[in-house]
């Protein structure tokens, strides 16, 4: 999970560039499924929610990949700070 905190009036500018790189980190190995959602009370807010095979598909895959400098580069000038990256798993 990543929460992004966009600049202000710049927030369906990140929307639009998301969906535009989308592709980059849902063809990724290891990817099962990427949902941004964008929030009601503070619609700044975006997350992602993104499933893996493994931690390591993430991390090491993933982060590792020429995929990643990519992904970045496409949504990061938007951000008022860096994302709030998390890993979580099924209980």
């Amino acid at each position: 999970m990543a929460v992004f905190e966009i600049n202000e009036g710049q927030e369906d500018a990140f929307a639009a560039a998301y969906a535009q790189a989308r592709p980059i980190i849902a063809e990724a190995d290891g990817c099962r499924s990427v949902r941004m959602t964008r929030g009601v009370e503070s619609p700044k807010r975006f997350v992602l929610l993104v499933e893996w095979e493994t931690l390591e598909a993430h991390t090491e895959g993933f982060r590792g990949s020429e995929r990643f400098p990519r992904w970045r580069a496409a949504i990061d000038s938007f951000w008022s700070a860096p994302p709030v990256v998390e890993h979580y798993r099924d209980v």
